[in-house]
């Protein structure tokens, strides 16, 4: 089968972002479908393009890239206008290519436009996949709040569920929301742990000095609000006196420049903040890792969240410290393979912090949970395969 989607965020491992859709658009190309994904330029990515639009093909995989430049660092409008401007651009691969099914994937919920073109101009079958729970997370976390527009939003949602064949839900949180929402054709297909990837002989990493000898706490990711990266910095600050712990950051964002000036004048020495890098490079600092940290806002929407370096931590076999207060802390309790803290308390957190760090034996048997986890109900092999049938299923049925 032909399988078209629509996903903005594309990125290879050589990136520094997500790589779902290339890995299951992989697997399914090993499979003898043909996956025609169109992307822009996000700067976390490891794209580039020439012109208007470049063709690619990673293993398999046709992937058109629009010149089209997105950042987290871009103001409100700028980012707003390259997904609109996404949209239009790539709705005219939604009119002119032949696909057995098209993929919307959200967010931004604007992905959702050529999908609809696809639908309604050419009669192809549309898949939904769910990412973000918009417009819902962009009201609460302010990013819309002029009353017609957030009327239109919901409205622009609701008509993304209606017209699709199947919803897919990037966790179990999001599934229930949607489901509240008067929706039951949809399923979770939560990110997924790549186990090839995390459990690979990293031997030849030389570590370095600064590291040696230390308990990593480590975040890796976008750097700002909606992420909560203050909380570990201020969680830092109080154990700066303790030698065996190290905050280790790595990634970018808006905030990056605003904790190094704050680490700086509070003189903060238990931090550490490197800038992104591809993904084949990071296993080495996760597999190296005492502790993942997943912190985020405390805004009722997150707690549907799926976050990548969950599923890396998992493939790691490294237990995680979360703030969030749904499916991924009850996760935890279930599978006792980390720790959920208050969003809003540096204390809570360093205290968890230096409970863990001081207790082993109970971090290693919290890191075997977490790598059963990732082998069985995460692994990505069996989620790609299980989101292979949800489309083939849409396919034959007529």
């Amino acid at each position: 089968m032909t399988i078209l989607y629509f996903y903005q965020y594309f990125s290879t491992p050589q990136g520094s972002w997500g790589t779902r859709v290339f890995e299951f658009a992989k697997r399914w190309s090993e499979k003898g479908d043909k996956i025609i994904v169109v992307t822009s330029i996000y700067d976390k990515s490891d794209l580039t393009s020439s012109g208007l639009s470049q063709d690619f093909s990673f293993n398999g995989v046709d992937v058109k890239v629009l010149n089209i430049k997105i950042s987290n660092k871009q103001p409100k409008l700028q980012r707003i206008w390259t997904f609109i401007w996404y949209s239009i651009l790539s709705s005219y691969y939604a009119v002119t290519i032949k696909a057995d099914v098209v993929i919307a994937s959200s967010g931004p919920i604007t992905a959702g436009i050529p999908g609809l073109v696809a639908k309604f101009l050419r009669g192809r079958k549309l898949i939904f996949e769910v990412r973000d729970m918009w417009p819902e997370g962009a009201i609460q976390m302010g990013l819309i709040s002029n009353p017609l527009l957030i009327k239109l939003a919901y409205k622009f949602e609701r008509l993304c569920y209606k017209s699709s064949k199947k919803i897919v839900a990037l966790s179990p949180g999001m599934e229930n929301e949607i489901k509240e929402k008067g929706f039951n054709n949809v399923i979770s297909v939560p990110n997924a742990s790549d186990n090839d990837v995390f459990s690979r002989n990293t031997d030849d990493f030389v570590t370095p000095e600064w590291m040696k000898g230390k308990k990593v706490f480590l975040y890796t990711g976008n750097i700002g609000k909606v992420n909560n990266s203050f909380l570990i910095v201020h969680a830092a600050q109080l154990l700066k006196d303790d030698p065996d712990i190290l905050f280790l950051f790595i990634g970018d964002g808006q905030q990056r420049d605003e904790i190094l000036e704050y680490i700086r004048i509070n003189q903060i020495n238990n931090i550490r903040i490197l800038g992104l890098m591809p993904k084949n490079d990071l296993v080495a600092f996760v597999q190296r890792a005492y502790i993942m940290l997943v912190p985020l806002e405390g805004k009722p929407i997150l707690d549907t969240s799926s976050p990548n370096k969950l599923f890396d931590a998992m493939a790691a076999g490294i237990p995680v410290i979360q703030t969030t207060q749904g499916w991924i802390k009850t996760l935890l309790i279930e599978n006792n393979c980390g720790f959920t803290v208050p969003y809003n308390n540096p204390e809570a957190l360093a205290e968890v912090c230096t409970s863990i760090a001081n207790n082993l034996e109970l971090r290693n048997q919290m890191g075997l949970n977490s790598k059963k986890l990732a082998t069985t109900e995460f692994e990505r092999g069996y989620l790609s395969e299980k989101m292979r049938k949800t489309i083939l299923e849409v396919v034959n049925n007529e």
